[in-house]
């Protein structure tokens, strides 16, 4: 099994303050790792836990199980909802 890092093909470009640079380069250096491969690391991070959050939600068994309660509950007439959804949409033509 190959343990080959896929070829970098992307191209990214940024510009940083003289501050941000020479932050990025020390702590590049203290991980001992390249400014890209670090910068790169550390973005792909972020992206992955802003993705995360956006479908992911952590809460306590307390709050989970309420959860699955509400879920479970048999439907009720929301005379709110029903009114909202009679409305049109506000992306369609009028």
């Amino acid at each position: 099994m190959s343990t080959a890092s896929p070829t970098r093909t992307a191209r990214l470009g940024l510009r940083a303050t003289p501050q941000q640079e020479t932050v990025l380069r020390r702590a590049a250096e203290v991980a001992h790792k390249s400014l890209t491969d670090f910068i790169l690391d550390a973005a792909y991070q972020a992206a992955e836990q802003t993705l995360l959050d956006q479908r992911l939600f952590m809460v306590s068994g307390h709050h989970y199980q309420a959860l699955l309660e509400m879920l479970d509950r048999p439907e009720s007439d929301n005379a709110g909802l029903a009114d909202l959804f009679s409305r049109p949409s506000v992306w369609t033509d009028r």
